[in-house]
């Protein structure tokens, strides 16, 4: 358990050598989403294998109010600190997620040496049309957690509706730094399946995000789900290796 400001958080480390791979779930999963995972990425690589979770989901405290990336990077590098991860991280971070890889690889570009964006969040996506279309489009989904807020999941929903479309305006207009390379591995279905205009948006974001700098890669997981990590855990794992190894 690590402190950042006031709140306590979960963080779970298996040690190792080379770079130190972060994996960072998406909105309303903890650490526990990547456990398949980690003894299969850790018996590939050697590496340091980090997961965690993020205020208020698992074992770290609730923080009030809504939802804040800044407030999201600031744990993660406090824990990191407090477990003595200095430089070479490998940031794989799914869907939400990406906006907190985004936010912290912006502010700490000389302690991240590449990152795996797995059907993540990017900043391309969210024009001020499209950030009210999807502000509209989860509102169902907010009115009801509202309804039953004594879950992880539903309370994350609802502190993320808060300041979803004021976060969302500023986020777009943030820059991945050059200097970090990025493999960009988007699903064939999206977050938006049965949404075809969404779906297509989220597709584009993910090719333009890539587009911006030859250190990118944009990978399709066919017939994948949003669910990448659970759908195609092979080509998740197949990838973090290679931007591993690339930066050892």
């Amino acid at each position: 358990m690590i402190e950042s400001d006031g709140h306590r958080l979960a963080f779970h480390v298996v040690d190792g050598h080379g770079p130190t791979i972060v994996l960072d779930a998406g909105g309303g999963e903890d650490s526990s989403y990547w456990t398949d995972m980690v003894g299969k990425l850790h018996a590939a690589t050697g590496a340091t294998i980090i997961t965690y979770d993020r205020a208020g989901l698992g074992k770290s405290d609730a923080v009030p109010g809504p939802w804040d990336v800044e407030s999201a990077v600031g744990d993660l590098r406090a824990g990191l600190e407090k477990l003595g991860v200095t430089k070479d991280v490998v940031l794989v971070s799914h869907s939400q997620a990406g906006e907190v890889a985004t936010y912290f690889t912006k502010e700490y570009p000389e302690l991240v040496s590449g990152a795996v964006l797995v059907d993540a969040s990017l900043p391309p996506l969210y024009t001020d049309e499209e950030t009210a279309r999807i502000a509209a489009a989860n509102q169902p989904a907010v009115d009801a957690a509202k309804k039953d807020p004594s879950t992880p999941q539903n309370r994350q929903l609802i502190s993320t509706a808060e300041s979803y479309v004021s976060m969302h305006k500023a986020y777009h207009e943030v820059s991945w730094p050059d200097s970090v390379p990025a493999t960009v591995i988007v699903s064939e279905k999206t977050p938006f399946d049965g949404m075809p205009e969404d779906a297509q948006l989220w597709r584009d974001a993910a090719a333009s995000f890539a587009q911006q700098a030859p250190n990118r890669t944009l990978v399709t997981a066919k017939g994948s789900s949003h669910d990448i990590p659970n759908d195609r855990p092979a080509l998740v794992l197949q990838e973090i290796q290679k931007m591993a190894s690339a930066q050892s």
